[in-house]
């Protein structure tokens, strides 16, 4: 499974399309700031699923700031990162994650790519794909095997 992980968009919808046309994702991941950019993104590709959580840029909204989804047998936990204070440090993302379970903690907020491997949690933020270097991630799940490639539209 190939999935496509967005964040921060800021309404600039031709990177993330570019994106998708580049990658061809099986699952498309937005992590917020602007939430209505994923939605967008399910109408211009609909037989790609999108699943999406709001950033602290999308004010009005219903959606809980957290999910907790699986794939591929594999649970991602998915956060635009306001709420765990990422840009003063990641111990609150990543121990309230451990204690979902989770495999894997997406996040964004910061603007600034990241990857690492914490207590056997990958860690994740593709950065913007809306501003500066408009960046994303591709994560990769394959026999149960998580692989991660930041990349750049």
């Amino acid at each position: 499974m190939k999935i496509l992980v967005l964040s921060d968009s800021h309404r600039n919808l031709p990177p993330m399309e570019t994106a998708v046309l580049t990658e061809k994702p099986d699952q498309i991941i937005h992590l917020g700031d602007h939430q209505s950019d994923a939605e967008d993104l399910g109408r211009f590709f609909p037989a790609i699923p999108v699943c999406s959580v709001p950033g602290n840029c999308d004010w009005v909204t219903a959606e809980p700031r957290y999910k907790l989804i699986t794939f591929a047998g594999r649970k991602l936990f998915l956060t635009h990162g306001h709420h765990y204070g990422v840009k003063m440090g990641l111990a609150s993302l990543i121990n309230t994650a451990l204690a979902a379970g989770a495999d894997a903690a997406l996040f964004g907020h910061t603007h600034t790519p990241y990857y690492a491997e914490v207590n056997g949690l990958l860690v994740i933020n593709p950065g913007t794909v809306g501003m500066g270097a408009r960046t994303y991630g591709v994560l990769t799940i394959e026999a149960g095997q998580m692989r991660y490639e930041a990349k750049q539209v």
